[in-house]
């Protein structure tokens, strides 16, 4: 009988190394190192196929990439049209999409969805963390639980999944989550390193294979990264991050990596009783309707990797009841906020190091596009002076040190969308002017260099 062999592996972010260590060379975590079992005397299992169905071996030859035909990539279209959008049109065949998120944030209720309303597509739910029952009940909330085609398994041994694959002949795999499921030609135990790595590379091999979709559903560690080796993003086709509040109803569903299509789109959904709702239109939900203008709020035109969006900046800036003033922002870089208010006392002389200033983009989204850096400053002064700024005014600028209103990119989409929404006027730098028709536009383009220049023309 052969040796047994171990190895240590970081939990943190997979490295492997032959003997124990104290802190990770490669993430810098301590005592993350646990020994697993690699290899043992005991002959492998086969992995998703038979031996009778084994697939011959064959040896690929070079070609001239002038003679590869390119055909484009058949895609199965969802009822799901923003699940389409970040996928880049559709769910590809043979494709392995992996999406991670925070406990309870509506992974699972955004796989049970797409798994109930595909009527066309036979379905293959798996679930290693909820009974038959649980699934039912949910499917019952979500008001599609009379769907013929969708077939639910609790298991979380590999081997048995790819029997039951052998025996419905699903269409789609959905796999909830890869850290319960465990393969019989590793010793170690389900979501560990070697497990997660193993269990990833038996679905992959079967996508490719039967050019059978799977999507896997992961979990995240307490830095927003996805649980398990790195390499296990290397090894999927497309990367999925679920993200929102949970105390707010909006869901933003991105793409960090897409082997078939672009990794800037993101799609919105809106979370009710009986599941997710596309949201086609955020800007109008993102912008409170109010019936007299406030002071202290701004609109700004912002772009969540290639989609605009109108959202809207909350400020507060109080006299501070303490020594040392608070800066609080929810939503935005607290950081950047520091920065906006020096440049606002050193070079237009606000007095602000003596209040407090709280930032709030509402919606409970998390908006890193410096482009609202203009919008952002407008409602600091205009809560600081209690002076109201127009509800049909938008801004779209990023500031910089010297107080120069920097240009940003895809700036007609922004005023675009500021139009749509019917918006008057939009305050825009001026360094955005090249290559720019404004007799196309309806909306009043004020171009601006300078912050003096907005100052002057929203406050006197």
């Amino acid at each position: 009988m052969a040796k047994t062999k171990t190895s240590y592996f970081c939990q943190s972010c997979g490295y492997e190394s032959a003997k124990w260590l104290g802190k990770c060379p490669s993430c810098n975590q301590w005592n993350t190192f646990v020994e697993e079992i690699i290899e043992t005397g005991a002959s492998k299992v086969p992995d998703w196929r038979s031996a009778t169905t084994a697939v011959a071996k064959r040896t690929n030859k070079a070609a001239s990439i002038h003679e590869i035909v390119y055909k484009e990539e058949p895609r199965i279209k969802s009822p799901d049209n923003e699940l389409n959008r970040v996928l880049g049109g559709g769910i590809v065949t043979g494709s392995l999409v992996l999406i991670g998120g925070e406990p309870g944030i509506g992974k699972s209720t955004l796989m049970l969805q797409l798994a109930l309303t595909m009527p066309q597509i036979k379905t293959l739910y798996v679930s290693g963390e909820e009974s038959e029952q649980q699934l039912k009940m949910r499917a019952e909330r979500l008001l599609q639980s009379s769907k013929a085609s969708c077939y639910i398994l609790t298991e979380t041994s590999t081997q048995n999944i790819f029997k039951q694959i052998e025996v419905i002949e699903p269409d789609l795999v959905i796999i909830d989550s890869i850290q319960t499921l465990h393969s019989a030609q590793i010793d170690s135990t389900p979501g560990s390193v070697s497990q997660v790595k193993e269990c990833t590379a038996e679905l992959l091999r079967f996508a490719k294979e039967s050019s059978t979709p799977v999507f896997i559903v992961g979990h995240i560690t307490k830095d927003g990264s996805i649980a398990g080796p790195k390499v296990l993003e290397h090894m999927v086709d497309t990367v999925l991050q679920f993200e929102g509040d949970r105390h707010h109803m909006y869901r933003i569903l991105r793409a960090v990596k897409n082997r078939f299509g672009s990794s800037s789109e993101l799609g919105i959904y809106e979370m009710h009783n009986a599941g997710l709702r596309e949201v086609s239109n955020p800007s109008e939900i993102l912008l409170s309707q109010r019936d007299s203008p406030l002071s202290g709020i701004t609109i700004a035109a912002m772009l969540e990797g290639v989609r605009p969006m109108l959202i809207e900046v909350q400020a507060l800036v109080s006299n501070s009841a303490y020594g040392t003033p608070q800066r609080s922002s929810t939503g935005f870089d607290t950081k950047r906020m520091n920065m906006l208010l020096a440049v606002l006392e050193k070079r237009f002389g606000f007095r602000l190091s003596t209040q407090d200033v709280f930032l709030n983009i509402a919606g409970g989204l998390r908006v890193e596009d410096p482009a609202i850096d203009l919008a952002v400053i407008i409602a600091i002064i205009s809560s600081q002076q209690d002076i109201a700024v127009s509800t049909h005014i938008a801004f779209a600028g990023e500031v910089g040190l010297s107080g120069e209103i920097r240009a940003v990119n895809r700036i007609e989409q922004r005023i675009g969308e500021a139009e749509k929404l019917g918006f008057q006027q939009i305050f825009v730098s001026k360094y955005n002017k090249k290559g720019i028709d404004t007799v196309k536009y309806d909306i009043e383009i004020k171009w601006v260099a300078k912050v003096e220049e907005i100052f002057e023309a929203i406050f006197g």
